[in-house]
């Protein structure tokens, strides 16, 4: 009976000191500290708008390069798609009929410049002859026109000389402008020239380069009056706020200016900006700038012009 009455006293010992020993810990800590909050100055001020487009490189130039001349392709002097710079060699075409032409036209100059000294002195002789009232009016007459005739021969072979010359030259075809020279549309031993529509190649100079990109009917809409701000300023006073964003997400420093928007048959169709990009680097940029890529584009909202 005695053991039995200690149990339910030692049990509630135990109980009172865990209680007590929890209201102490709770004592112990205490309510959380109140949080820290930053505060800043409100400012107010216009925030640009940012919009993006995918856009495609061009040339700012893109020379189709023709054969001035009818013959056979005879050479091909430059490596596709290097880049090449104004007056370099790219195509060469069979010169030796053009030689013979030439040749001949100098040929027959020189026959008729010495029939004319002839004339000119048989002239010349007349002329003092009629005027001593030797030889008639008509005789006078006679000799003057006929060599007045090798006069006009001669300065029409002269122009056959220069054109034989001319023909000659355009053998040898050669690049416009600095730029890109793309794929050879023609080969070696091809008849090429004035009756055919073959483009030999193109060249296309990316020193400035274009980009284009397309905006659809509602953004023509918000920003048309933007765009005809801009296009009345000079070129070279507007504004580069044009970025061209690569692949990777990297952004090319120089920035662009907005050239124009092309003409399109109804403003619902694809409308195009045209940027020129004045800062292109001058060390082989044909290394990682192509007519044909597609770039990220990106421009302040309302400072397009």
């Amino acid at each position: 009976m005695h053991r039995k009455s200690i149990l339910p006293k030692v049990l509630a010992l135990a109980v009172m000191i865990s209680v007590l020993g929890c209201e102490k810990k709770v004592a112990e800590t205490g309510p959380p500290a109140p949080p820290e909050v930053l505060v800043t100055q409100a400012i107010s001020g216009d925030v640009p708008v940012i919009r993006e487009w995918v856009g495609t490189l061009d040339g700012s130039e893109n020379a189709d390069i023709r054969a001035r001349v009818t013959g056979y392709l005879q050479k091909r002097d430059y490596q596709e798609g290097s880049f090449v710079k104004e007056g370099d060699l790219l195509f060469e075409i069979d010169p030796r009929p053009f030689e013979a032409a030439l040749a001949q036209a100098k040929s027959e100059l020189d026959q008729v410049q010495a029939t004319q000294a002839a004339t000119q002195a048989d002239f010349e002789r007349s002329q003092d002859l009629y005027n001593k009232k030797v030889i008639s009016v008509q005789e006078y007459e006679n000799k003057r026109q006929l060599n007045q005739a090798q006069v006009a021969k001669i300065e029409a072979l002269q122009a056959a000389a220069q054109t034989a010359q001319l023909n000659l030259d355009y053998t040898k075809i050669s690049a416009p402008v600095d730029g890109i020279a793309g794929l050879s549309k023609a080969n070696i031993g091809d008849l090429v020239g004035t009756g055919s529509e073959v483009t030999l190649t193109t060249v296309s100079k990316i020193d400035p380069i274009r980009l284009y990109f397309p905006i659809n009917e509602q953004d023509y809409k918000k920003h048309a009056s933007s765009l005809q701000k801009g296009m009345q300023k000079p070129e070279s006073e507007r504004e580069a706020t044009v970025e061209l964003v690569f692949a990777d997400g990297t952004v090319y420093p120089q920035k662009g200016k907005f050239s124009f928007v092309d003409r399109r048959d109804a403003i619902y169709t694809r409308d195009e900006l045209l940027v020129d990009d004045e800062g292109m680097p001058r060390k082989q940029p044909w290394e990682d700038w192509r007519p044909g890529d597609e770039k990220n584009t990106s421009a302040c909202s309302g400072a397009i012009g």
